[in-house]
C-alpha cells in the first residue's frame, strides 16, 4: 500500500479559541447580507424565492417529467446508475484490502479539482471523487437524451446542471476534501476565521450580495498610475462617452486616423493594462494617431440612452471630433466585443444612408450573427429578458455584478469555486493579477441600450437577418463593403469562434477572418514581445469552421503584425506625428480621464 503523510493533530486550544471566532465572524457576515433587508432594499421573502430559482426548477422539472412519461426507459437509467455504483463499490473494496483496482471514473485532464495526490492514494477520498463524477456524468446524460424537449430548453438545462454539479463537488468542502481536511488541521481552523472575515468583506462590498474577490484589493492597482497608463489626453466629452487621444512615439503617423470602440460592459483599459501588454500602446509604438473611447459609466440619469443614443453620441460624435482634431473626413476604427456589434450597426447605418466615414473595421471577439452564442443565450429568452427589464425599469440600469456574474458562471469551477475555496476555506487572498483586477471594476448598464442589445440580438437576431430598425432604418450588413478584420479565439465562451465565423458571411465587402489561440481576453492581449499563443489564417470564409481550420495556416506568435499589416496596406501614407491638444481640440484632461473612474 502506499506510504501516506500523517494528518496532523491539531491543538485544541487553538482549535477552540478559533471556534469562537469563527462564530463572531459568522455573525457579522450574517448582519452585513441582512443590512439591505433592514434598510429596505430587500432580498425576497422566505415564500417568495428569486425568479433565477424558479426557471432553474421549472427547466429541470420539464426534464424529469419526459423521463417520468416513460417508465421503461426511467428503469434503464436508473439501472445504469446502480452498475456503476456496484462497479466502484467492487472496486473500492479491493483498495481498502490492499489490491489494485482500475477506477470507474476518472476526471477529465483539465480538471484540476482533483489534483491532490490523496483523492487517488486514499480509497475513501477516491470513492467520494469517483461516486461525484458518476452521478454528475449520469444526470447530464438524462438531459442531453431527453426526448420531446425544445433545444432552448435542453441548453437551459445543461447551463443549470453545470452550475449545480460545480457547486455540489466534494472539491468545495472541507470534511469532503482531504487537502481542506489536512489545511484545517494544520492551521487550528485559522483559515476558516480568515474565510468568513473576507466572505464578511466580500458580501458588504456586493451590498448585500456576494462579490467573490478574484485578486488581491490591497495588491495597489490604481487606474492611471499602475493599469491605463499609456500617455494621451481627453479631447471630447460628451454625457456618454470621454474621447481619448494618445501621445505618439513615431515622428511620423498613418494619415488616417484610428477609432477603438471599446465594450460598455467593461472598461476599455483591458487594451491598456500595462506597458508590457497593452495592445493600445503598441499601435501607437507602429504609428498611428489612436482615438479611444471611454464609455461612461451610466446611473439613472442614462436610462433612456439606446443603441441608437450609444452610435450617434458615442461613435459617430467620435469621428466628428477627430474631425476636428486631425483634419481628417475617415477613419479607421475597431471594435471589441459588443463594442464591435455596435461598430457593426454603425456600419450599416453608415451603409444606408451614404455618410460611409469608416473605411476599414477590425473586429475583436465581435457577434453579429448571434445563432450560435453559446451559453450567455441562457439569459435571453422571453422570460429572462422581461425579468431583467422589471429590475432595470426600477432603477434605470442594470448593476454591473449582474453580467459579471453572467460571464463567470460560463467557467463556473475556474471562475467561481475555485475562487471560493481558495478565499472562504483555504483563507487565502487571491494573487494580485491587473486582468482580474479590471474584471472586478464593474460597469453597469443602461436599461434602455441593455434591453434594444437582449432583444434584437440574443433574442431576435435581428442585424444578422437584416431586419434590425435603428433610427427609422432598416440595417443591412451586405450593404458594408468596407475591408473587414474579424478576429475570433478558439475557446471563446463569450463570443464563440463558431458564431464570428458564422457572422462573417453577413458583410458584403472583403472578410480577413482570423483565428487567435486561447479566449475572449487573453487571446486578444498577446503582445509580440511574449506571445503565448499562436494564430490560424485561411482566407475567404466558406464551408464549415472545422473544415477552415483544418485547411488554414498555422503561425506561432501573436496576431498584432499580421493585423497592422492588413490595416497598412489600406492606406499606407503618412504624416507628421500629431499631438493631443494642439489642434483643434483642446485637452480636458489626461489620459485614462475620468469616466472611467467611477465606481460602480
Amino acid at each position: 500500500m502506499t506510504t501516506e503523510r500523517t494528518t496532523p493533530l491539531p491543538d485544541i486550544d487553538a482549535l477552540s479559541r478559533n471556534a469562537s471566532r469563527l462564530m463572531e465572524e459568522f455573525g457579522r457576515a450574517a448582519a452585513v447580507y441582512m443590512k439591505p433587508v433592514a434598510e429596505g432594499e430587500g432580498l425576497p421573502t422566505a415564500h417568495e424565492p428569486p425568479e433565477e430559482v424558479n426557471d432553474v426548477v421549472r427547466t429541470l422539472g420539464t426534464v424529469a417529467e419526459r423521463w417520468l412519461v416513460d417508465p421503461q426507459k426511467t428503469v434503464e437509467a436508473q439501472a445504469r446508475l446502480s452498475e456503476a455504483f456496484i462497479s466502484l463499490w467492487g472496486s473500492t473494496w479491493h483498495r481498502f484490502q490492499g489490491e489494485p483496482a482500475q477506477p470507474v471514473a476518472v476526471p477529465e485532464a483539465r480538471d484540476t479539482r482533483f489534483a491532490h495526490a490523496e483523492w487517488s492514494t486514499n480509497p475513501l477520498f477516491d470513492f467520494i471523487k469517483q461516486s461525484y463524477l458518476i452521478t454528475s456524468r449520469w444526470a447530464e446524460g438524462l438531459v442531453d437524451e431527453a426526448e420531446g424537449i425544445d433545444e432552448h430548453t435542453r441548453h437551459k438545462a445543461q447551463f443549470y446542471l453545470r452550475q449545480i454539479v460545480g457547486a455540489l463537488s466534494p472539491s468545495n468542502f472541507v470534511l469532503t476534501n482531504p487537502e481542506l481536511i489536512r489545511h484545517t488541521l494544520e492551521e487550528n481552523g485559522a483559515n476558516l476565521v480568515r474565510g468568513m472575515k473576507m466572505l464578511a468583506e466580500d458580501i458588504e462590498a456586493g451590498k448585500g450580495q456576494l462579490r467573490v474577490r478574484q485578486t488581491d484589493p490591497s495588491a495597489g492597482f490604481e487606474v492611471g498610475v499602475n493599469v491605463a497608463v499609456t500617455p494621451g489626453e481627453v479631447v471630447f466629452r460628451n454625457d456618454l462617452m470621454e474621447l481619448i487621444q494618445y501621445a505618439p512615439t513615431t515622428e511620423t503617423v498613418i494619415k488616417r486616423p484610428f477609432l477603438i470602440v471599446p465594450p460598455w460592459i467593461n472598461k476599455f483599459y483591458i487594451l491598456d493594462l500595462n506597458p508590457a501588454k497593452s495592445l493600445i500602446a503598441w499601435m501607437v509604438s507602429q504609428g498611428l494617431t489612436v482615438f479611444c473611447i471611454s464609455w461612461v459609466n451610466p446611473d439613472a440619469r442614462h436610462a433612456d440612452k439606446d443603441f441608437e443614443s450609444y452610435m450617434r453620441e458615442g461613435i459617430e460624435a467620435a469621428i466628428d471630433a477627430i474631425g476636428v482634431a486631425t483634419g481628417e473626413s475617415e477613419v479607421a476604427a475597431a471594435g471589441y466585443c459588443v463594442g464591435g456589434t455596435l461598430l457593426a450597426v454603425t456600419l450599416a447605418m453608415q451603409a444606408a444612408t451614404g455618410n460611409k466615414r469608416i473605411k476599414s473595421a477590425t473586429f475583436l471577439t465581435t457577434q453579429v450573427d448571434f445563432t450560435h452564442a453559446g451559453d450567455l443565450k441562457v439569459f435571453a429568452d422571453e422570460e429572462q429578458i422581461r425579468l431583467i427589464e422589471a429590475r432595470m425599469k426600477k432603477r434605470g440600469y442594470l448593476e454591473g455584478t449582474g453580467m459579471a456574474t453572467a460571464f463567470n458562471m460560463l467557467r463556473p469551477n475556474d471562475l467561481i469555486w475555485s475562487y471560493v475555496v481558495n478565499n472562504y476555506v483555504k483563507g487565502k487572498t487571491p494573487m494580485p493579477f491587473d486582468l482580474l483586477y479590471w474584471n472586478a471594476d464593474a460597469t453597469r448598464m443602461p436599461a434602455a441600450n441593455h434591453s434594444f442589445y437582449l432583444r434584437n440580438c440574443y433574442l431576435e437576431n435581428t442585424l444578422a437577418q437584416g431586419r434590425m430598425m435603428l433610427g427609422n432604418v432598416r440595417l443591412d450588413l451586405k450593404k458594408v463593403t468596407v475591408p473587414v478584420f474579424n478576429l475570433a479565439t478558439r475557446e471563446d465562451h463569450i463570443a464563440p469562434a463558431l458564431s464570428v465565423f458564422e457572422g462573417s458571411t453577413k458583410f458584403g465587402g472583403p472578410v480577413d477572418y482570423v483565428l487567435a489561440g486561447s479566449g475572449h481576453i487573453a487571446g486578444v492581449v498577446n503582445p509580440p514581445s511574449k506571445p503565448k499563443y499562436g494564430f490560424w489564417t485561411g482566407g475567404p470564409v466558406s464551408g464549415t469552421l472545422d473544415a477552415w481550420i483544418a485547411a488554414a495556416t498555422e503561425t506561432k506568435g501573436s496576431w498584432w503584425p499580421y493585423w497592422f499589416s492588413w490595416l497598412e496596406r489600406q492606406a499606407p501614407a503618412r504624416v507628421p506625428a500629431r499631438v493631443p491638444g494642439e489642434a483643434g481640440l483642446p485637452s480636458l484632461g489626461p489620459a485614462p480621464g475620468t469616466y472611467v473612474r467611477m465606481k460602480a
